[in-house]
């Protein structure tokens, strides 16, 4: 956009397949790299009524959480990513939906419970100080 009452220009992204949301150039992440955020929640929100197989599922719920939280709305991003790791506590991104979750804990004004959950979700990569970074977490 070049300013007040300019024609927007900006090329409209269509995505046809859903996996494109998640991959390295897909529609989401090129609208999230070339304009804003807000171009690119709709096209998670369409990749994900579509259906994706996992891993693509869960990044782009991730992804979505972490666009939600970027336009203000952390109390969506929470719900989000909680729903998402209640449904797949064991998943391989699981820890990564932990760190954005903590990040939209932190956004909302929940800053110890950001840090509880990071905490939790960094411990078990701390063999020798595993008990004690749990303990602290769960004190949080």
């Amino acid at each position: 956009m070049n300013g007040p009452g300019s024609k927007d220009t900006r090329p409209v992204l269509h995505c046809r397949r859903p996996a494109l949301v998640v991959k390295p150039c897909g529609c989401s992440s090129a609208a999230r790299a070339l304009f804003d955020e807000s171009d690119a929640e709709p096209l998670y929100r369409r990749a994900l009524a579509l259906g994706l197989a996992e891993p693509y599922r869960a990044q782009s719920v991730i992804q979505l959480a972490s666009t939600l939280r970027n336009l203000g709305r952390a109390e969506e991003s929470v719900a989000l990513l909680r729903e998402v790791l209640a449904e797949h506590p064991d998943h391989e991104l699981a820890d990564a939906a932990r760190a954005f979750l903590a990040l939209a804990l932190v956004s909302r004004g929940d800053a110890v419970a950001g840090a509880s959950v990071a905490l939790a979700a960094l411990a078990p990569h701390l063999p020798r100080y595993r008990r004690a970074v749990e303990g602290y977490a769960a004190e949080l």
